[in-house]
């Protein structure tokens, strides 16, 4: 597990990581909530947000590992890129994982009404995965991480809006409604929606059920790119 380990100490070595990471969710736990929208407090609402912006941070890593051959002189090391990029993205996930736990943990005791705490964990960690893999995948465009960062940014704000993560997808007109759907935001909301009014356990499965298959669909793109 020596790239794991190597993957987390170089993390946390960028301040701007730590920011991302600490900073940005102890200050969305403080966020109020609203009486009529959305239906928990802001911070929760726009954390799907700022999953997105770690894991474009993170995956980003991997791009950057590229330009500096990194990846090449992997080829004549005792490592398979499967190793690599598994141990990689293993680092990643613990870290969101961390920032999930934190959020529900840091909720609850501030005194948040959060419904369903443990479901509302679950819907954020798949989510993670989800965003971990569509990065992955978005990464495999681009051969600089401050390009992929800058235009990604812009794609954030856009999935967020049409995904119901910043306003209700009731206000979009019907045509991007429908669209919506196709965004692993518009799941991120549904299940927030269902954490606070659901009760059939078989649309929570159903919202992450595709959150997951969202997640394989991005790892085979962002894999086979550049293992293959």
């Amino acid at each position: 597990m020596t790239i794991f380990t190597f993957a987390l100490k170089r993390i946390f070595r960028d301040k701007t990581n730590l920011i991302f990471l600490t900073l940005f969710p102890v200050a969305a736990i403080f966020l109020p909530a609203n009486d009529n929208w959305p239906l928990l407090p802001y911070g929760y609402q726009f954390f799907g947000v700022l999953i997105l912006f770690v894991a474009i941070r993170l995956t980003g890593l991997l791009i950057a590992d590229r330009q500096k051959g990194v990846v090449k002189r992997l080829s004549a090391a005792p490592v398979t890129h499967f190793q690599y990029l598994f141990q990689n993205l293993l680092a990643f996930s613990v870290i969101v994982i961390v920032q999930c736990i934190f959020m529900i943990v840091g909720g609850v005791m501030y005194g948040h009404e959060l419904y369903e705490p443990l479901w509302l964990l679950v819907l954020f960690l798949v989510f993670s995965l989800t965003a971990i893999a569509f990065t992955l995948a978005w990464n495999t465009l681009y051969r600089s991480k401050e390009t992929s960062f800058l235009v990604f940014m812009a794609v954030i704000m856009i999935m967020a809006m049409l995904g119901g993560l910043i306003l209700p997808v009731e206000m979009l007109p019907d045509t991007l409604e429908k669209i919506a759907v196709l965004f692993p935001t518009y799941w991120l909301a549904e299940g927030i929606e269902w954490v606070v009014l659901g009760e059939n356990i078989g649309d929570f499965l159903l919202i992450n059920g595709v959150l997951l298959l969202y997640t394989l669909l991005f790892l085979i793109i962002g894999s086979i790119r550049r293992i293959g």
